[in-house]
């Protein structure tokens, strides 16, 4: 009885004292990443920013052993990039409808801008299905001395098109707006104040004087910027196609904002005489550099891509845990990508893609990724290394990848068919981002 007793007392305390260690040591034990992990699980987690602490990880191949082996390289490559690329709208980014629907596309107002430089016109694009009717303003500036289409960017603005320039002939935006003071909101909303608030992002006139053009939208035009339970919005044109416990595969934010890009595509394409529609660079910033480069993976229409400090979910690399992190992105907004991309929150290594696949799906277009020293949140080794690895495959097209071996010192860029730079600063997007952006570009100034 007594030797009973005293097993089990040994016992409850070898237990005890096993799971103190265990709670102790576990991290020790199962590498130095587990704390950056497990501190993700929680909304105020202190991001890991020590690169002794990136997990060790294993890429998914861009190439599997038979596209890589066969004889007619670009028909192997065609079915082995809807491969990838179905892999990230299923697990990541979310599927697109494709439900019939029908565009119109309106030129409401023009006049001249960039003291007499441009020619400004604005658009209304309007979209409709049996479920309703949905518009985005679209604004576009084109040079006025140019005597033939011009190429030109494409991207989206985080509050609306009068804030892209001082121009008070530019609509204001009537959409939903995230808060901000600085930018002229109030309750959501849009006013004069915010013009020309967002023009250092924007060097309109510069791009202009290069005798290129550049078509912008607001991307809440397109979806609003908040969790919604996909109501508003495109989405609202497909009510049919809204994520679901049952159907976490289908289009989150992000995927909502590519596919509205597309549209104004074909709105540059079909009724902007102005704009050479074949050779649109599509670009963004941030969450916006995420949408440019999962747009020119979706249609290959767009020319090139520019994804600028795009981070978790752009261009850096997942599996590094560094910065911002998958289980974060997912935490902080929810809405951003498919309900099946949760599923990989501290559980990285499980995905059956990264980042330097998406790359690798522009490819043999121009693609530039750019990051900034001081925005680790984003990750700027995980961009470039994404932008290195993807650029590889340029070489079975004759084209060389990345001609950088390694992060480049802050301000140096290395501008090619793949391209990187890491500009000095912060988490932006500037006329130093720009002037190498249109340098990039002069790729496509021959028909």
């Amino acid at each position: 009885m007594l030797g009973g007793r005293l097993r089990q007392i040994l016992t409850g305390h070898i237990w005890s004292h096993c799971l103190l260690i265990w709670l102790i040591g576990c991290p020790l034990f199962l590498g130095k990443a587990f704390l950056g992990k497990a501190a993700m699980a929680q909304p105020g987690f202190v991001a890991n920013y020590d690169e002794g602490r990136v997990p060790e990880y294993r890429l998914p191949a861009i190439l599997d052993q038979e596209t890589s082996q066969a004889d007619d390289f670009p028909a192997a490559w065609k079915v082995r990039r809807e491969e990838i690329r179905h892999a990230f709208a299923n697990q990541m980014y979310g599927t697109a409808p494709d439900s019939p629907y029908q565009l119109v596309c309106e030129r409401f107002e023009s006049g001249d801008s960039c003291s007499g430089k441009a020619l400004r016109q604005q658009f209304r694009v309007t979209l409709s299905t049996e479920a309703g009717r949905h518009t985005i303003d679209l604004l576009v500036f084109t040079p006025k001395r140019a005597n033939k289409p011009v190429p030109g960017f494409l991207g989206l603005s985080f509050y609306g098109n009068h804030t892209v320039v001082p121009d008070e002939q530019v609509a204001i935006t009537q959409s939903w707006c995230r808060a901000s003071a600085d930018k002229g909101v109030e309750n959501h909303r849009a006013t004069a104040d915010g013009r020309g608030t967002s023009q250092s992002r924007w060097p309109v006139e510069m791009i202009i004087e290069t005798g290129m053009g550049v078509a912008t939208a607001y991307c809440g035009d397109i979806d609003p910027d908040y969790d919604d339970d996909f109501r508003n919005g495109v989405h609202a044109l497909f009510p049919d196609h809204r994520p679901s416990a049952e159907q976490p595969h289908r289009w989150g934010t992000i995927a909502a904002w590519s596919w509205g890009l597309s549209r104004l595509l074909d709105c540059l394409q079909n009724d902007v005489a102005e704009f050479d529609g074949d050779r649109v660079v599509v670009i963004g910033h941030s969450r916006l550099g995420k949408t440019a480069l999962w747009t020119a993976a979706n249609d290959v229409r767009f020319a090139g891509a520019i994804s600028n400090n795009s981070g978790c979910g752009g261009a850096a690399l997942s599996r590094r845990a560094f910065g911002e992190t998958v289980g974060r992105i997912n935490h902080s907004f929810p809405h951003w990508f498919s309900p099946n991309f949760k599923q990989y929150n501290l559980n990285e290594d499980q995905l059956p893609i990264d980042q330097h696949q998406l790359v690798a799906l522009l490819a043999p277009r121009p693609v530039y990724v750019a990051s900034a020293s001081d925005d680790r949140w984003a990750d700027p080794r995980g961009e470039f290394l994404s932008a290195k690895l993807g650029g590889e495959i340029y070489g079975r097209w004759g084209f060389s990848g990345l001609e950088l071996d390694q992060l480049p010192d802050p301000d140096r860029a290395s501008v090619g068919r793949v391209s990187y730079h890491l500009r000095q600063g912060k988490h932006d997007i500037n006329a130093w981002d720009w002037q190498h952006y249109l340098h990039f570009a002069q790729q496509l100034a021959a028909p």
